[in-house]
């Protein structure tokens, strides 16, 4: 419960009423905004600040006031003593700012979604957390709680920050030429799929192909084969033709999985962004939308393309994803180690061996070049003997197992050196994974997608409105990857530069 009093200055602060009916104020009884210009100023960082307590909204309230804040993001406890602030504090003057964003009573979930939806590092560099300690210390298990949630929030965006930063760039100019090189063809016509095997590339799928060959050579034609575009090879050296591949991968490293594999006639699932020479390696190229801005901008303006999920940022989970799309009920998923099990990288017949067969010498041996693969990164302690797991790895495959749990189909890993998960649900969802028909010409839409850019206004704070905010989404990860290339530039620069190379980049696939 909350008491209220007046300040020497004049302002409204609560004062939490204890058991012995002693009040304590949450803010100065002198002057609590100059006290909340003090906090906010003596903590540098990023434009994108978190109060966990709310209290008289002072110190949100000079966040917003700071040049530079893109949002801010308030976090309390107790909806009952919530409305007892409200009742007794004017909160008008932040409420109507929409860089703010109150969230009451959140379970640990949504506080790490908001985090994922509302920090932008493109735009405001880092992020500071800051607590209102007299609020904070009444209902510690909470704010802890929501402390764990916003940290894990916080790397997972770090996480994905830092492959724009890697590959923003790159996305954009592959998804550009795609769009450009579409042709829509005739509907893909796929059997319906209710057993599904995955095949992911990791090293126990050498023991995996067999039960698979034996399984295919039935007479009921045995599981529905996905594969990952790095198991292709394997898969085909063994006389293996899957029925499905999957890639995601923007790099040009990508085409190492298909030189060789006879692949022409099996249905190739590219994610939008990939690079555009592998849609013409298959006769039977499917584009997907990812989890790129522009993917999904360009899905709402020029063609319903079917959507994965790749949130969990490698090609077994995408994999699993169409496996779901697909109405499978029964999913088997082989060589996804997401390890080193036994010191091996990869399946025999994946690229990196004959890659590195070729770039052997005296001075760099095959052995010497799997090994500086193998330890280019250090390794988390073990959690089983003999398997050797980055942190990475431990994040894609904690991914695949939230995944897996979370889906009406029943999912089982292989036994072997895999990973032990099994996940059983319900009935499957009604699902269906079809590309559509273009709403407009390739041409024309890059050309109104130009126009769209150049309309930008210059970017002064905050989030632009619903119409330009979905144009100004998909130049962020470009922004991100220019912010990594020229750090010194400040974010209206950023968003002026990534204008202009998209500008470039689209003149040039429209003058080609």
């Amino acid at each position: 419960m909350y008491g209220f009093r007046e300040t020497r200055s004049g302002e409204t602060v609560p004062a939490i009423l204890g058991v012995s009916g002693v009040a304590r104020p949450l803010h100065s009884t002198v002057d609590p905004k100059r006290e909340a210009e003090r906090l906010v100023s003596a903590s540098p960082g990023g434009g994108f600040v978190v109060f966990l307590g709310l209290g008289a909204g002072f110190a949100p309230a000079a966040a917003l006031g700071l040049p530079g804040v893109f949002g801010v993001l308030v976090i309390d406890y107790g909806i009952d003593g919530v409305a007892g602030l409200f009742r007794g504090c004017d909160y008008s003057g932040i409420l109507g700012d929409p860089r703010l964003t109150l969230l009451v009573d959140p379970p640990p979930a949504l506080v790490e979604s908001a985090v994922l939806e509302l920090y932008r590092p493109a735009l405001c560099g880092g992020i500071r957390i800051l607590p209102l300690r007299a609020r904070t210390e009444q209902d510690k298990r909470s704010f802890d709680e929501a402390g764990d949630a916003l940290r894990r929030g916080v790397e997972k965006v770090s996480a994905d920050y830092s492959v724009q930063a890697h590959f923003g760039t790159r996305w954009f100019s592959n998804i550009i030429r795609n769009v450009m090189a579409f042709r829509a063809g005739p509907p893909l016509d796929l059997p319906p799929v209710r057993e599904a095997a995955i095949c992911a590339a990791g090293p126990s799928l050498d023991a995996q192909i067999p039960f698979l060959l034996e399984r295919k050579g039935r007479g009921d034609g045995g599981p529905f084969v996905i594969s990952t575009d790095t198991a292709l090879p394997a898969l085909a050296h063994r006389g293996l033709r899957p029925d499905a591949v999957v890639s995601m991968d923007c790099q040009h490293v990508s085409y190492h999985h298909f030189m060789g594999s006879a692949c022409r006639g099996i249905p190739l699932f590219l994610d939008i962004a990939s690079p555009p020479l592998l849609s013409s390696l298959s006769g039977r190229p499917v584009f997907f939308c990812g989890g790129h801005p522009l993917a999904a901008y360009l899905r709402r303006k020029w063609a319903p393309l079917p959507v994965l999920d790749t949130s969990g940022g490698n090609v077994t989970f995408a994999c699993l994803s169409l496996a779901e799309s697909l109405g499978a009920t029964r999913i088997a998923v082989l060589g996804a180690d997401f390890s080193y099990p036994g010191g091996k990288i990869y399946a025999r017949g994946t690229y990196v061996f004959p890659y590195f067969e070729r770039r052997q010498n005296r001075f760099s041996a095959l052995e010497a070049q799997v090994s500086a693969f193998l330890f280019r990164v250090p390794f988390l302690p073990p959690d089983s003997p003999r398997r050797y797991e980055t942190a990475t790895m431990r994040s894609y495959r904690l991914g695949f197992e939230r995944k897996a749990s979370g889906m009406a189909a029943e999912v089982s890993v292989m036994p072997g050196l895999g990973i032990p998960v099994i996940a059983r649900g319900a009935s499957p969802p009604a699902v269906g994974f079809a590309p559509g028909k273009p709403f407009m010409g390739a041409a024309e839409f890059l050309k109104g997608y130009l126009r769209d850019l150049k309309a930008l206004p210059s970017w002064t704070g905050g989030y632009p409105d619903a119409g330009s905010g979905q144009v100004f989404a998909t130049l962020l990860p470009q922004m991100a990857a220019l912010g990594r290339r020229w750090p010194e530039l400040s974010p209206p620069e950023l968003l002026e530069a990534a204008k202009r190379h998209a500008a470039d980049q689209i003149g040039r696939v429209l003058g080609s």
